[in-house]
C-alpha cells in the first residue's frame, strides 16, 4: 500500500506543472491583445508599449510562464484587466467559497438520497419498486433548471411560504434550500443508477453467497459485504463531485441572486479578462487532480486487495 500512495503522490505536481503550461499557454495565445483590454479608449501604440513592458508581456514565454507559477503557488494569480487595480483572488475568494458551500449543500441531498435509492432499488429487482425508483430520479434528472427552479420559487417561495426565495446568507440559511435542491436532486439519479448497477454486480459474487451459508445477519451482509464493495465506484463520482465544488451553477445562480463565481466567469469571458478566466480553469484543474489523488488513497480503505500491493 505505501508503495502505491507514494507513486500517486509522485505524479500530483507532474500532473499540476502539466496542467499549468496548458492553461497558461492557451491564456496567453487567446484571441485579444491585454494590453488592449486594459487600454481600452486611452490605447495608443506609445501607451501600448509601456504597458507591455511593464506587465512584463516582452518576455518569453518560459519566462512569463515560471513568473507565473511561482506567483500562483503562492497565491497571486494576478491583476484583472478588467477590475483595475484588484487582484484576481480579491475577486475570486468570495465567489468561489459562495459557490463551494452551495454545490456541497447540493451534493449532501444527492448523496443522502441518490445511493440509498440504488441500494433499495437493486434489492428489490424483479419488482414494481425497482422501475419506479429509476423512472422517478430519471424524470428529475431530465428536467432543466429554468423549470425546476422557478417552479420551486413559486411553490415553496410562493404559494407555501416557506423558505427565501432569493439572495444568500451562507450555508445555514434557509435561502440555500431552494438553489441546493434546484443543483442537487438531478444528480440524485446519477448516483442512483451507478449504485444500483454496482449492488447488482456485488449481488453476484459468491463471496455473497458464502457470507449468507456462514448464518450472518442479513444487516451485516448488507454493510460489510454488498455495501462496502459497491461503494467502490461511487467514490470515482464523489471525487469529481468535490473537483467541481468550485465551479459555478450559473443559470441556478442567476435565477436566485446568489453572488458565486458563475456570473463571474460569464462576464470574464465577454471582457476577455484573462487572468480571471486562467485562475477559474488553473483552480477547477487542480481540484480535479487532487480529486483524483484523494480517489486513489481512499481505494486503500475501501479495496483490501490495493492495500496488499
Amino acid at each position: 500500500m505505501l508503495a502505491y500512495m507514494v507513486r500517486r503522490l509522485l505524479w500530483t505536481p507532474v500532473l499540476l506543472l502539466s496542467v499549468s503550461i496548458v492553461v497558461f499557454v492557451l491564456g496567453t495565445y487567446g484571441p485579444g491583445d491585454p494590453v488592449e483590454v486594459r487600454l481600452g479608449q486611452n490605447y495608443t501604440p506609445e501607451a501600448a508599449e509601456r504597458l507591455r513592458e511593464k506587465m512584463g508581456l516582452n518576455d518569453s514565454i518560459v519566462v512569463q510562464w515560471n513568473r507565473y507559477v511561482t506567483d500562483a503557488v503562492r497565491g497571486d494569480f494576478g491583476e484583472s484587466y478588467v477590475f483595475q487595480g484588484r487582484s484576481v483572488i480579491e475577486i475570486l475568494r468570495p465567489r468561489l467559497w459562495v459557490s463551494a458551500q452551495l454545490n456541497f449543500a447540493a451534493f449532501l441531498i444527492t448523496l443522502v438520497f441518490g445511493v440509498p435509492l440504488g441500494f433499495y432499488a437493486a434489492k428489490r429487482q424483479g419488482t414494481w419498486r425497482d422501475p419506479a425508483v429509476v423512472l422517478t430520479t430519471l424524470t428529475f434528472f431530465a428536467m432543466p433548471v429554468f423549470i425546476i427552479a422557478p417552479f420551486l420559487i413559486w411553490l415553496f417561495g410562493l404559494q407555501l411560504d416557506l423558505v427565501p426565495v432569493s439572495g444568500w446568507g451562507g450555508f445555514f440559511d434557509r435561502r440555500i434550500i431552494l438553489p441546493a435542491v434546484t443543483i442537487g436532486v438531478p444528480g440524485i439519479a446519477v448516483f442512483t443508477r451507478l449504485m444500483r448497477a454496482s449492488t447488482l454486480d456485488v449481488l453476484g459474487q459468491e463471496y455473497i453467497r458464502t457470507a449468507r451459508s456462514k448464518g450472518l445477519a442479513e444487516f451485516v451482509v448488507n454493510y460489510r459485504h454488498i455495501a462496502r464493495n459497491a461503494l467502490i465506484p461511487i467514490m470515482t463520482i464523489m471525487g469529481f463531485t468535490f473537483a467541481g465544488l468550485f465551479a459555478g451553477s450559473l443559470i441556478t445562480e442567476l435565477i436566485f441572486g446568489i453572488p458565486g463565481v458563475g456570473r463571474i466567469s460569464l462576464d470574464s469571458i465577454f471582457a476577455r479578462d484573462y487572468p480571471v478566466i486562467t485562475a477559474l480553469v488553473l483552480i477547477g484543474a487542480t481540484m480535479l487532480v487532487m480529486a483524483n489523488l484523494l480517489i486513489d488513497l481512499a481505494y486503500t480503505l475501501v479495496d483490501p486487495r490495493i492495500r496488499l500491493q
